[in-house]
């Protein structure tokens, strides 16, 4: 059994790696609530849209389709890793690494799968299993609209100028605090909506379908982008909040243990103290 001191100095270290895990809980707890405000705001406004243009894509015929929805033969794939720039927050970036390794290793086995990371922790991880072509973790540092539809804008030139066949999306989508679903989303080309498409012919178009379809698409993708960053953004909060609360239990429980295994060594010691005591007396009065 170890010393008093060892268990008193192991108390001191579990308690103060309790106070930085329960600092750390209530910091991502302020920061979640803003952004999931933002990405509960935003959702509505970028499934309308996309939904939107998925049914006037689908209804476009021939040259006048858009280019952005030119499904060539897939030979090469562009990954778009979407983790965060900073650790502590349990599976959040270890999901995003296996399901953009699963793209590369199975879904486009034998293929030229090359991945954009946003966020450090992606970019770190991939580089060394794979082709990383750009790391954009500085989005963070000022995430607004303006600064992702930049990033949305390459990824359509890389498209469009015949560099990737496809271009995928793969974050973490935020459902609470405690869940984060793992999603792999095709960005480029567009996935035109299934079934009887029909229903869209009651739009009245000014100037006319194509031209309102090319000023659109950009705009949606760009926003498509953005929700997904958002999502992971929200997600990486809700997912660092609810390590570090489970990292604050542990240790409270592992302080608890330490100082009962303390007093039950220091008790042990009194006894023999006692005991070397009654001993010796003992020893005296024969």
């Amino acid at each position: 059994m170890a010393n008093l001191k060892e268990i008193r100095n192991r108390i001191v270290t579990v308690s103060s790696t309790m106070q930085i895990t329960s600092a750390m809980k209530m910091v991502s707890a302020a920061k979640l609530k803003k952004a999931q405000d933002a990405i509960t705001a935003m959702r509505p406004y970028a499934n309308k849209l996309t939904e939107l243009l998925q049914n006037l894509s689908a209804s476009l015929d021939g040259d006048a389709g858009s280019k952005f929805a030119d499904n060539r033969a897939v030979n090469k794939v562009l990954v778009v890793a979407i983790t965060s720039n900073r650790g502590l927050c349990g599976a959040f970036n270890t999901n995003i690494i296996k399901q953009s390794m699963a793209l590369l290793e199975d879904t486009h086995a034998g293929k030229q799968v090359d991945f954009l990371a946003i966020g450090k922790k992606g970019n770190d991880i991939l580089g060394k299993k794979g082709n990383v072509i750009a790391n954009r973790s500085q989005v963070y540092d000022d995430l607004t609209f303006d600064n992702v539809a930049v990033i949305a804008q390459d990824l359509m030139n890389h498209f469009t100028e015949g560099n990737y066949d496809r271009i995928e999306l793969v974050y973490n989508k935020f459902k609470n605090a405690a869940t984060q679903i793992v999603m792999s989303e095709q960005f480029l080309p567009i996935v035109p909506v299934e079934g009887d498409t029909s229903g869209a012919a009651d739009y009245i178009f000014e100037p006319s379908k194509p031209e309102i379809v090319e000023e659109l698409i950009p705009k949606s993708l760009k926003t498509q982008l953005y929700k997904a960053v958002r999502d992971s953004f929200a997600s990486e909060h809700g997912a660092r909040m609810t390590a570090m609360h489970k990292a604050t239990d542990n240790a409270t429980e592992l302080r608890d243990q330490l100082k009962l295994t303390y007093n039950k060594a220091r008790q042990a010691a009194i006894t023999n103290e006692i005991l070397e005591i009654v001993g010796g007396a003992e020893a005296l009065n024969n």
